[in-house]
């Protein structure tokens, strides 16, 4: 690891105390009972207990360390994915009009379902670049579901920035972290399948999958920022 990899982790390890939206526990680290409340470990089998109990002391160190070092890669990431998305916005700004292969240029945009490609317009980046700022202040003011498919798919843009990052500076993560975390944050998500090969899975499902319905609330329990429904 070199002196840069060093400044990188301990920046992110520096970073992690801010993510207070989501604990370490729901980005895959395992509690140890002696922390937990009588009403925590009933959640737990006596085996499991067990289990966790016996992690030694080294073990749980570089359990925490790995999913601090997760947690500041997040809130890292979505500073950059913000900041990408607005370099995209000028991008498509400077042109008469937008295909598949400029999108394919992005740094962001090229992360999303390639078949809608020709719909990422100045407009439509706009409106989720408003998403993606309310998904990602959630990191900060407590995790709440994302309420539409745009929400969805910018998590999924934030995971593939954290993970562009991982690459880059070799980052010493829990092993599988973004199944771990897609399952909290994308849990009975429908926005993988607009990235499906079949055309009958989006044809079959085009009053939910639509391109037109992306910025639609899920639900009536569920919030978009106003200007991403305009």
């Amino acid at each position: 690891m070199s002196a840069d990899d060093d400044d990188i982790t301990e920046e992110l390890l520096a970073d992690a105390g801010k993510l207070t939206g989501l604990s370490l526990e729901l980005l895959g680290l395992d509690p140890h009972p002696d922390d937990m409340t009588p009403d925590q470990r009933l959640q737990f089998d006596p085996e499991d207990l067990a289990e966790m109990a016996a992690v030694s002391p080294k073990e749980r160190q570089k359990a925490v360390s790995q999913t601090r070092l997760l947690a500041g890669l997040l809130w890292n990431s979505s500073s950059i994915l913000i900041d990408q998305l607005f370099r995209d916005l000028g991008t498509l700004s400077r042109l008469e009009s937008t295909t598949p292969t400029d999108i394919a240029g992005t740094s962001v945009l090229s992360s999303l379902p390639p078949q809608f490609a020709s719909s990422y317009d100045p407009k439509f980046t706009q409106k989720l670049i408003v998403v993606a700022s309310d998904v990602t202040a959630s990191l900060a003011r407590g995790w709440a579901a994302p309420g539409c498919l745009a929400a969805e798919l910018a998590v999924r843009c934030l995971l593939d920035q954290a993970e562009i990052t991982e690459d880059i500076y070799e980052l010493d993560l829990p092993e599988n972290w973004r199944a771990q975390v897609e399952e909290v944050l994308l849990e009975d998500a429908d926005s993988e399948a607009l990235y499906s090969d079949s055309l009958d899975v989006l044809e079959d499902d085009a009053d939910r999958l639509g391109f037109e319905h992306w910025f639609t609330p899920f639900g009536a329990g569920d919030t978009v920022p106003p200007y991403a429904c305009s």
